[in-house]
């Protein structure tokens, strides 16, 4: 009866997901996401010296963050807060890499609970869209059931049931602590408790002031989306994949507090202007996956990768990723023939290692890739 009810609430929940479409707020801007060169991954250590080959035209800052919750809509005072931040990610590896500088004229972080001054992000690497948190689902939960045992739409799935079905799975929410003091550097919403610890997460924070002091902040941090993040641990999780030119949802909410004995909000400074964005993934923004600026792109250099379609057949399909103006493609298998495609694919007579040669010209001359023993058939 339990995996018959596990079972019940997951198609409850994930039915809808799937079959509506994504959507996003702020249809009319896209930001960028700006792709680190592999030899220059900024180091989590709290210091933007590594941010600086990022142009300024990838910054964000306070004026495009409104707040939804007090009323003010985009008049900020940068006297009371002002918030710049940057986003990267390096091709080959599932990670969103955050540089979030602040100004505060009073920083809140003294207390145990979720009174804090929080950047909180939110995530959802495949645009599958939806709530993310167990109240928004209003096909299943609605309003009148909130704080209740069983849902009015159908008393057999619990809240408790809900919750841990639906909480952070397709995607994640984190709020942030700035700074944390002596607290964890994040909750992670939801169950899967792992998306904000290393390997799939890391902060670091630089700052020199107290609890309602001013100062400047920066925190430093990557973070992993997913696609599928469980309850019962990162072994069944599946990762989101980044690639170029992808979109992706992302935003996020500057929660300001300045009065320690107050549960008052100074202002929730939301870069979605959706101010339930926190719990629904339909309401982010859309982030575009850039690829390398023009200053650390060769002008041609060949590469390429392959997979084994049918290892039966031993048939390999190669695929041409070169970087620059390509005209001309000239592969060499290394089992004595050849191929003038783009993205050939080649069947092979005999299983063993084989190395291959791309070799391809265009306006700004040739480049050559040779990976040695690098196409194992059998």
């Amino acid at each position: 009866m339990l995996k018959f009810t596990r079972c019940l609430v997951c198609t409850l929940l994930l039915a809808p997901l799937l079959s509506a479409q994504s959507a996003l707020a702020r249809p009319d801007v896209t930001f960028k996401v700006f792709q680190f060169p592999a030899d220059k991954i900024p180091r989590i250590d709290g210091n933007a010296d590594d941010w600086a080959i990022v142009p300024n035209s990838y910054a964000i800052g306070t004026d495009q963050l409104m707040d939804t919750e007090r009323g003010k809509g985009m008049n900020h005072d940068p006297k009371n807060l002002d918030v710049k931040v940057k986003v990267g990610w390096v091709k080959g590896l599932n990670r969103l890499y955050f540089l979030y500088e602040a100004y505060d004229n009073y920083w809140d972080f003294s207390r145990s609970d979720l009174h804090n001054d929080i950047f909180e992000v939110v995530v959802d690497g495949d645009l599958s869209g939806g709530p993310l948190i167990d109240i928004f689902h209003r096909d299943v939960w609605t309003p009148e059931a909130v704080g209740q045992e069983r849902s009015v739409i159908d008393p057999r799935v619990t809240q408790q049931d809900a919750h841990w079905s639906s909480h952070g799975v397709h995607a994640q929410n984190y709020h942030i602590f700035t700074p944390p003091g002596d607290k964890d550097w994040a909750m992670a919403w939801g169950c899967a408790q792992y998306i904000k610890r290393f390997p799939y997460a890391n902060a670091a924070y630089n700052y020199n002031f107290k609890p309602g002091e001013s100062g400047k902040l920066i925190l430093e941090f990557w973070i992993t989306p997913f696609d599928y993040s469980p309850c019962d641990g990162p072994q069944r999780a599946v990762e989101s994949l980044l690639t170029e030119n992808k979109l992706i949802g992302l935003s996020w909410a500057v929660l300001d507090y300045d009065d320690v004995n107050s549960n008052t909000k100074d202002g929730f400074w939301d870069l979605s202007h959706k101010h339930t964005m926190f719990g629904n993934a339909s309401q982010l923004v859309g982030f575009r996956l850039m690829p390398l600026e023009p200053q650390f792109r060769k002008a041609i250099q060949a590469k390429f990768s392959y997979t084994v379609a049918d290892m039966d057949r031993r048939l390999v399909a190669f695929k041409d990723e070169s970087d620059g103006t390509i005209t001309s493609w000239k592969w060499d298998f290394g089992d004595g023939t050849t191929s003038s495609e783009q993205n050939p694919i080649h069947p092979y007579k005999t299983g063993r290692d084989y190395t291959t040669i791309l070799e391809v010209d265009g306006p700004a001359g040739k480049s050559r890739f040779v990976n040695v023993w690098g196409v194992s058939v059998k």
